[in-house]
């Protein structure tokens, strides 16, 4: 048996599409489920097929709506952590190392410290000085974001010519 073909005017699909990316989260579930029902008959496999969107995400408005409960996001927990959370020492261990080479905006516009130090000799000062193995560290890249993170900016070593 033949499944009939639904036609949705390319005006009208790019439409859809385009509201569907500008929202987010419930909005978003919401819209995809109401166009679901009124074009594809409450069918998240035709929505998939004709929109590409998630039939997983449209069940779950689909739900929502026939419900009236709003199913919550967890955002917070998902990404991953910063280093800081893992070693929470590790920020205090790296102001110790870096708060003496490092000296307050000279034209006092900001709130960034100066230092001349680099994030490469930061990390080889916490394995040598506070005992960190190496396999615990983050990368050099990580350690100088910790460091903007903290406030600190790293100054570039000018190259004297003798």
């Amino acid at each position: 048996m033949a499944r009939p073909k639904i036609e949705l005017a390319q005006k009208v699909q790019f439409s859809l599409k385009d509201a569907s990316i500008k929202l987010t989260g419930y909005k978003k579930r919401t819209f995809m489920a109401q166009a679901t029902l009124d074009y594809f008959g409450g069918s998240p496999r035709k929505a998939e097929t004709y929109m590409g969107w998630s039939r997983k995400t449209v069940a779950k408005g689909l739900e929502e709506l026939k419900t009236g409960i709003i199913c919550c996001d967890n955002h917070l927990c998902k990404g991953r952590k910063k280093i800081e959370t893992k070693f929470p020492q590790l920020e205090s261990d790296i102001r110790s190392l870096v708060d003496d080479k490092s000296q307050a905006d000279p034209k006092f516009q900001t709130v960034l410290c100066y230092t001349r130090t680099s994030a490469r000799a930061v990390k080889q000062a916490l394995i040598e000085e506070k005992g960190y193995l190496t396999e615990q560290l983050p990368s050099r890249q990580t350690i100088g974001n910790i460091l903007n993170r903290m406030g600190y900016v790293l100054k570039k070593h000018k190259k004297q010519n003798l």
